[in-house]
């Protein structure tokens, strides 16, 4: 539109010029008409954006021109209204179909941005612990640095025995891996939270905290039901540094998590050292059976928790612990399933196994021994027979020292000590840890008038026969 107010002022002026020079603006005129016929003959590039025009031929002098002119540019204005008009009609028409097709799309997505952007906090409950809460508003590498220092990786070694190919039982040493989380300090020892199945049949533990220093640790007490542990690390063993490196973990809610929270795993995953995985709280209260055959109640979530991650914290974005992480879900079918055991029903546990003695491997030679055979009554055979979970008593050697007791064939022992087993292998490891002499109480269901009934039993431990081949 500018481009042709200056061509019609330009030819205004050719006008004036015309009345002051009638002889130069006819030799013009011809000019312009030469330089237009020529141009004709070349390709041109329509211009959209404007209507097209032709600039007039001034070979003659007209009376009126300025009137002419003056008629030209509004009628290029009424042109350009017409044709824009036209174009913003199209636009409109084009704009409501499009708005009746997205339209509700486009509302429900900023409603959503108007409901996140209103929707308050979620804040966690009282923590308690000596590590330092972090807002909800850090990012996840903060959440970590400050949470690291609590975790550990966990190590050790079992022995494992198999029947070879002729039948005959066959032992050799095992290594594997977990993870752990400190959650207490007492005068002499630094106390770590784990996953019983991380150290069950251990014969040497060694925990690596964040700056890679490795030592030696020792299991102060289990629970195979709940499938939780506590293991111990002497503080004098710690070197000074490190202890300046590390610090107790906070502990959170789990009771007040949603579905949907964002949660980070930390652990030892595949035994290559800590490591971080981000997801949310997929469903809680998830009712999980493992291998034994135990019902477990677990938070699930889809950040990955591999073999490895054993015993590690699930935090909330506080930097709280509120899970320990437990299993996944290793079907092939099977992706971004992940449990972890709520720490507010793992609290409670956790304390009691605190106050038990730290627990010592004693040699093979001075170890205790009940004298009893047994096997597993697994979920299977639970259902099956109505019988408790445990490890069910089938013989009672005579020379044993569970004879001089009050324990009786039939019987299912599901505590030693005051500590939850399922298995006869739990029962054999927990025997590592006593001295023949050593006086332990059982607590065994015993049939009594068609229903099991619980008791406690106690023991003295004594020599190991030879032929027993169980406890």
């Amino acid at each position: 539109m500018y481009e042709e107010e200056k061509r019609t002022y330009d030819h205004m002026d050719d006008d004036m010029n015309q009345k002051e020079n009638p002889e130069q603006s006819r030799s013009d005129s011809r000019d312009v008409q030469s330089h237009q016929e020529q141009r004709s003959q070349e390709p041109r590039m329509q211009d959209y954006r404007t209507p097209d025009h032709h600039t007039p031929d001034h070979r003659e002098k007209k009376s009126g021109g300025v009137a002419k002119k003056a008629a030209a540019v509004t009628a290029a204005a009424v042109l350009f209204g017409v044709v824009a008009g036209g174009v913003m009609t199209g636009v409109n028409l084009v704009g409501s179909r499009l708005t009746g097709l997205y339209g509700n799309a486009v509302t429900a997505e900023a409603s959503a941005q108007e409901s996140s952007e209103s929707a308050p906090q979620t804040t966690a409950a009282d923590t308690t612990g000596s590590a330092t809460a972090v807002s909800n508003t850090t990012n996840i590498e903060d959440i970590v640095e400050q949470a690291m220092p609590s975790v550990v990786a966990i190590n050790d070694t079992m022995t494992v025995e198999q029947r070879n190919f002729f039948g005959m039982p066959q032992t050799y040493e095992a290594t594997s891996s977990g993870s752990g989380i400190i959650v207490a300090q007492s005068d002499t020892e630094l106390l770590i939270a784990t996953n019983n199945h991380v150290v069950s049949g251990a014969t040497d533990l060694e925990v690596t905290f964040v700056d890679d220093t490795a030592v030696a640790a020792a299991i102060k007490g289990t629970d195979s039901e709940a499938d939780l542990a506590i293991i111990a690390v002497q503080l004098a063993d710690i070197p000074d540094d490190t202890m300046s490196k590390i610090k107790v973990a906070t502990m959170g809610d789990s009771d007040q998590l949603k579905v949907g929270q964002q949660v980070i795993a930390i652990g030892n995953a595949l035994g290559y050292g800590q490591s971080v995985t981000v997801g949310y709280v997929s469903a809680l209260d998830r009712q999980i059976t493992d291998e034994s055959g135990i019902q477990h109640t677990y938070l699930q979530t889809d950040a990955a928790i591999n073999p490895g991650n054993s015993g590690g914290a699930l935090l909330d974005l506080n930097g709280n612990v509120i899970g320990i992480n437990a299993a996944k879900n290793a079907s092939t079918e099977v992706e971004g399933m992940g449990f972890a055991i709520p720490i507010s029903s793992a609290k409670d546990i956790l304390d009691n196994l605190m106050t038990k003695q730290t627990r010592i491997a004693v040699g093979e030679d001075a170890q205790g021994y009940l004298g009893i055979r047994v096997t597993n009554i697994d979920s299977a055979t639970s259902k099956a027979y109505g019988m408790p979970i445990g490890v069910y008593v089938y013989q009672i050697m005579p020379e044993g020292a569970a004879a001089n007791s009050d324990l009786k064939e039939k019987d299912i022992i599901t505590k030693f000590d005051g500590q939850s087993i399922t298995t006869a292998e739990e029962l054999t490891d927990m025997l590592t840890y006593y001295e023949k002499g050593s006086q332990v109480t059982l607590t065994v269901q015993t049939l009594t008038n068609g229903a099991y009934v619980e008791h406690d039993v106690t023991v003295t431990l004594g020599d190991k026969l030879e032929d027993n081949t169980n406890s």
